[in-house]
């Protein structure tokens, strides 16, 4: 998962994008499965600092960008979630991202502000590439493990959800597949 966002308070800062990348499971090798994304409408009373437009580049009076609510695009990204883990008899999705707790607090201020029951995720567990990419790598930064991992990386993309939630499976699924039990 990779949220994109303007700011760094998940209470006071909207959610602008959010973007989803399924890991698929063939013959014990994990894939990189179908990616998911919603641009998303800030929501009432946030503030979007400039300064993380800047850094995203999200234009958001563009005309093509389609956004729609947090609520919405919360409710269709866990369907999608709750499809994939009843694929796999899994009880609980576990949110990976690259940064995973930033993502996963701005998730969770989002359920809480759309009164969102129940999520597919686990409570409190995430897999953290920044974690994962420290110890296969020595680096922390997504572009550094790419480079480690001979994964193709491209800056000029990077910080749109979708990118980033593809490029985060790619180094989750790489890593995973080279440990030796």
């Amino acid at each position: 998962m990779d949220i994109e966002t303007g700011g760094f308070d998940p209470e006071k800062n909207a959610i602008l994008e959010i973007a989803i990348t399924l890991i698929e499971e063939k013959n014990d090798v994990f894939e990189v499965g179908e990616t998911f994304r919603h641009h998303i409408e800030p929501f009432e009373g946030s503030v979007v600092e400039k300064e993380s437009l800047e850094f995203t580049k999200i234009k958001l009076d563009h005309p093509l960008r389609g956004a729609i609510t947090e609520k919405e695009a919360l409710n269709d990204i866990f369907k999608i979630i709750n499809k994939a883990k009843n694929k796999y008899e899994c009880s609980r999705a576990i949110l990976v991202g690259h940064n995973a707790h930033f993502d996963s607090s701005f998730l969770q201020a989002a359920v809480k502000r759309n009164d969102i029951k129940k999520t597919p995720f686990h409570k409190f567990s995430v897999i953290d590439t920044v974690s994962l990419g420290v110890l296969a790598t020595g680096q922390t930064v997504l572009a550094r493990i790419c480079d480690k991992l001979n994964i193709d990386y491209d800056n000029e993309q990077a910080h749109s959800a979708a990118y980033d939630s593809d490029v985060t499976a790619k180094v989750l699924c790489s890593i995973i597949n080279k440990f030796d039990t």
